[in-house]
């Protein structure tokens, strides 16, 4: 059975945000989109890339696919699998599916990018992945790095487009490339406000494949769909992700994975509270467990963590709605001391930049620190106008 978002949580966040629920209706991922996309895969050698938030309803497009005739060769999985079983970090294996027969191949094992093998006889690849727009989430860099692989390999590549729940805005540092990793690959904003379509587009044109190579790449746009429009997927994007609420936290509180905060890892509500055995001044607390399939392993597991509840935030906060909150990460560094032990090696990576740590050291306050952003998303924003698919 799918992991599945409860509707009521999404319907809940979006009247709290003041979203159109009628344009939320009528938004058409580009899988449903049967008839626009089935006529180009007939009689060709198909791959998929695809995980348990790759639905039509509540059927898999690979099923979907397959049971529309399609010639289904292999399917290639994000972190986390192809069920979607396997814990953030967590290396996942190739295996064959009892059922199809089909080959998985994993993109987050023994390799990140497929080989030349893997793509031997294809014609095209299908990728359909539910996004959530930050940079540090690391579906777009499994995009790119397939998108690559298939531009050496002569395979075409159709993404299917879906909407992503935080297009609405545009925010953080951009990354320097001093700091590219899996985590961050282009020199993109934190929430760089495009859909995953759009990022692909803008990928090729911009020439930031291996060697600047062009992937022969088709995009199949959504329909109803605008940068406003507000939209949540009803099946979990990652395991950790579990509603609507934690997808409009996670660009603000996936910082703390660099630091010896807790995100709430081993709890029911992961990206939506935070907090430490230390924090002073905290009345909320929480305390870590094993949870098999969101993390068997969390940081302080079995120790209370005094920190702060954010589930109801933004019914409390409207005006924040659409930009990185820092205040919470500057409030618990000072809590603790205010030292750079605070931080791990992870944390720069996850900014894009040693600047952000360097300034939460010094004390900057966080308008200053934002107002450091602004030239950098003035000059991304020049780029992104390019590839935009949607108003």
């Amino acid at each position: 059975m799918l992991n599945r978002i409860k509707p009521q949580l999404i319907l809940t966040v979006l009247l709290i945000l003041g979203f159109n629920l009628t344009a939320f209706a009528q938004v058409k991922p580009a899988a449903y989109q049967t008839g626009r996309y089935m006529k180009l895969l007939h009689g060709k050698k198909t791959g998929v890339v695809a995980n348990a938030s790759s639905v039509v309803g509540t059927t898999n497009i690979v099923d979907t696919l397959i049971n529309s005739g399609v010639d289904v060769k292999v399917v290639f999985s994000p972190e986390h699998g192809f069920k979607m079983k396997d814990e953030a970090g967590q290396l996942s294996a190739d295996y064959t599916d009892p059922g199809s027969g089909l080959r998985t191949i994993s993109l987050y094992g023994l390799k990140k990018k497929p080989v030349a093998m893997d793509l031997a006889g294809l014609d095209i690849v299908v990728f359909d992945i539910q996004d959530v727009g930050a940079r540090f989430y690391t579906y777009i860099s499994t995009l790119s790095l397939v998108m690559e692989a298939c531009a050496e390999n002569h395979v075409a590549v159709l993404v299917l487009d879906r909407p992503n729940p935080n297009a609405f805005y545009i925010d953080g540092p951009v990354l320097d490339m001093k700091y590219k990793s899996f985590v961050g690959m282009h020199p993109v904003p934190v929430v760089y406000g495009m859909t995953i379509g759009e990022y692909a587009k803008m990928v090729n044109g911009e020439g930031w494949l291996k060697g600047g190579i062009s992937c022969d790449l088709s995009v199949l746009p959504l329909e109803g769909y605008t940068h406003q429009t507000a939209w949540f997927p009803g099946a979990k994007p990652s395991p950790n992700l579990p509603d609507a609420n934690s997808i409009l936290l996670y660009p603000s509180l996936c910082l703390f994975e660099g630091t010896v905060i807790s995100v709430g890892r081993g709890t029911p509500t992961p990206f939506e509270v935070y907090g430490h055995p230390g924090l002073q001044g905290y009345s909320y607390s929480f305390t870590p467990e094993a949870i098999k399939g969101m993390d068997s392993k969390p940081m302080y597991k079995d120790k209370t963590c005094f920190g702060e509840n954010l589930q109801h935030y933004y019914e409390q906060h409207m005006a924040d709605k659409g930009r990185i909150n820092l205040s919470w990460l500057i409030r618990a560094f000072h809590s603790l001391g205010g030292k750079p032990d605070f931080f791990n090696p992870y944390f720069d990576q996850l900014a894009g930049t040693s600047a952000l740590q360097e300034q939460l050291i010094k004390g900057m306050k966080e308008e200053d620190i934002r107002n450091s952003w602004k030239a950098g998303i003035e000059a991304f924003k020049k780029i992104r106008a390019r590839y935009l698919l949607y108003p």
